[in-house]
């Protein structure tokens, strides 16, 4: 089935918020969309309306939208919520994963090390979302999965406009992702896979407020 005008301009937005095309900040003038791509503005104002909805923009009155600035406030709310959907993605995909799937697993996780080694941090990030996402990808749930990509896709957007480092945490995270990877190849209930999936989320959160905290200390000092 054709998709809708309004589900067109749905997902060119998407895209481009997606993409780094429409950064955090910027202007969403449906006029001006309409003629790059020859769409009347009905359909924009709806799929506008529905990212609103789902906190992508921001509908200013007497301004427009504009695509929603990520803070650390934000930062928080979405690791928490990941670390929920994630914790049970993970619990159930553990019933579905074959030896050879948790073979893949490892092996993303043993490129997650070289490009530590490698000082590629880039590279790092991608074989990260590669490598949470391919285990909750064996949920068995399709929405469940999708809310958990729409998900590690918003904590992307956020990291592209603004910066959080823990020292350490990456070389830490590499050793929960095999302590989880065990208990799922052991054959652990359900419960005890969620908490490790979800206590691996908010250790990362923890570990960047911790050192927040520690660098304004300093600078206080200072």
């Amino acid at each position: 089935m054709a998709k809708s005008k309004s589900e067109q301009c749905y997902d060119i937005l998407k895209a481009g918020i997606m993409d780094g095309t429409y950064g955090p900040g910027h202007r969403l003038v449906i006029d001006q969309l309409g003629r790059e791509h020859g769409i009347s503005s009905v359909p924009w104002r709806e799929s506008l309306r529905k990212l609103e909805a789902e906190d992508w923009v921001e509908i200013i009155p007497n301004a427009g939208a504009v695509v929603k600035t990520f803070d650390t406030g934000a930062w928080k709310r979405t690791i928490r919520l990941l670390a929920r959907l994630e914790g049970l993605a993970t619990a159930l995909a553990a019933e579905n994963m074959t030896a050879e799937d948790i073979a893949t697993a490892r092996a993303l996780n043993a490129e997650m090390r070289d490009a530590i080694a490698n000082f590629d941090t880039n590279r790092f990030g991608r074989l990260n979302r590669r490598f949470h996402q391919f285990i909750c990808s064996h949920c068995g749930d399709d929405r469940l999965a999708a809310m958990v990509e729409a998900e590690w896709t918003r904590m992307d957007i956020i990291r592209r406009s603004a910066y959080w480092y823990a020292p350490g945490r990456a070389v830490a995270s590499l050793g929960e992702h095999d302590a989880l990877l065990d208990l799922i190849e052991a054959g652990e209930d359900a419960e005890t896979i969620e908490t490790a999936a979800r206590k691996h989320e908010v250790n990362t959160l923890d570990a960047v407020l911790d050192h927040d905290e520690q660098s304004r200390a300093g600078a206080a000092i200072v």
